[in-house]
């Protein structure tokens, strides 16, 4: 039996209960990744006041996109079932 028959087999079996699992994973890795961002962000404009402007700036575009790719993400697991 190969690795894929087994996975899609798995997943065939728990899919209910697996997709949500990784939707909350993915969610609270994507919490914790915008927090870091911004605890980054505000040290950095605490440094450097002078940037703020282009720290900011930067910080919003990051975030905006693990935003969307852990909106892929979910729709990804969502999928899954």
């Amino acid at each position: 039996m190969t690795l894929q028959n087994i996975l899609l087999q798995t997943a065939t079996n728990f899919g209910p209960l697996v997709a949500p699992i990784g939707a909350a994973l993915v969610v609270i890795g994507a919490a914790m990744g915008i927090g870091k961002i911004g605890q980054s962000a505000m040290e950095a404009i605490g440094r450097q006041p002078e940037v703020a402007s282009d720290i900011r700036m930067s910080m919003i575009i990051v975030a905006a996109l693990i935003e969307g790719a852990a909106l892929f993400a979910i729709v990804v697991c969502f999928m899954a079932l």
